[in-house]
């Protein structure tokens, strides 16, 4: 059951995500219609890519991780469900996690905050990157941490320099 609500949600959200779209851009100004539709679409792709990075780096890094831990004492044993629980939530907060440089966009385009200053905080936000890679990772394992404090440092830069090409 869990397993075809989760697969349901997954495969089921892009058509939801667009009829609400098709809800809200009646309601919107052109200049909000030029904005949303392209972050809309920029940001299903980096969902995805979240979702993929999640399943061919973290997922494995932190699996080695717990099956090697304390293995010598005691052998691990997870349950399906204990399994399943876990992949799925480093799929889904990893994959909200890449939301950082469509999140910038719309607040760079909406003159909220220049690409200037988003890189000017550089040193706040690798503790931020680090502080929610901590929080989004479920093991104390320091190099599925570490791969995702990256990743979102990565996309925050990105984000930044999209912004700072937007606005010239």
């Amino acid at each position: 059951m869990k397993i075809a609500f989760f697969c349901g949600i997954l495969i089921s959200s892009p058509l939801i995500l667009y009829q609400l779209l098709l809800y809200l851009i009646p309601g919107l100004t052109k200049n909000e219609r030029d904005i949303i539709l392209p972050v809309s679409f920029g940001s299903g792709i980096l969902f995805l890519v979240g979702l993929l990075f999640s399943y061919f780096f973290l997922v494995p890094a932190a699996l080695r991780f717990f099956i090697s831990y304390g293995s010598e004492v005691v052998e691990p044993f997870w349950s399906f469900d204990q399994y399943f629980d876990f992949i799925a939530v480093l799929l889904f907060a990893t994959g909200l996690a890449f939301q950082v440089p469509a999140i910038q966009v719309v607040l760079g385009l909406l003159g909220i905050v220049t690409g200037e200053k988003m890189l000017a905080a550089w040193k706040y936000v690798i503790v931020i990157c680090t502080i929610v890679a901590a929080i989004i990772t479920p093991s104390t394992d320091p190099v599925t941490q570490i791969l995702l404090s990256s990743a979102l440092l990565s996309l925050y830069l990105g984000g930044s320099g999209v912004v700072i090409l937007l606005k010239k």
